[in-house]
């Protein structure tokens, strides 16, 4: 079996050693310390363990580590900069976007991946966008609206 040495996460490579089948979120959060993306579905349907791979938001749980090794891995405490919340964690924050938060760090790892590509998302795109993220508690709305809300932060906009 081969086995992964090391793993670029948040900027920065880390030792790991990992049979290169196991997944991304099982690194992260068992072997990192990384605990911020969370299993939800272990299918790739919640959208609960999202990450950024190379910058494009990914499915954790279903990944295997070996097929980052050469990549650059972003999770949600990766968002930070310094003591600085990302605009769109500032904007779930300021909505009230979340209620158990146990998908927040995936709405938001998707949210911020879309304002990547889309710097002012129309309200379809974003509800087509995040349809492979659930919230269980219903709090849609407040994700949409803290969404368009870093989008105007982004832009320099007033909210």
């Amino acid at each position: 079996m081969a086995t992964v040495s090391k793993l670029n996460v948040n900027g920065s490579v880390r030792p790991i050693n990992c049979d290169e089948s196991v997944s991304l979120l099982s690194v992260l959060r068992d072997e990192l310390d990384l605990t911020g993306s969370k299993y939800g579905c272990g299918e790739g349907q919640c959208g609960a363990c999202t990450v950024w791979v190379d910058g494009l938001a990914r499915r954790s749980c279903v990944l295997p580590v070996g097929a980052v090794r050469d990549k650059q891995v972003t999770t949600i405490e990766g968002l930070v900069k310094g003591e600085k919340l990302h605009p769109l964690q500032e904007a779930f924050l300021e909505e009230e976007a979340m209620q158990c938060a146990y998908c927040t760090s995936g709405m938001i790892m998707s949210g911020a991946a879309l304002l990547r590509s889309n710097a002012n998302p129309s309200e379809a795109d974003i509800v087509t966008f995040m349809e492979g993220n659930v919230c269980r508690c219903g709090t849609h709305p407040r994700i949409i609206a803290a969404i368009r809300r870093a989008a105007k932060m982004m832009q320099g906009s007033p909210t």
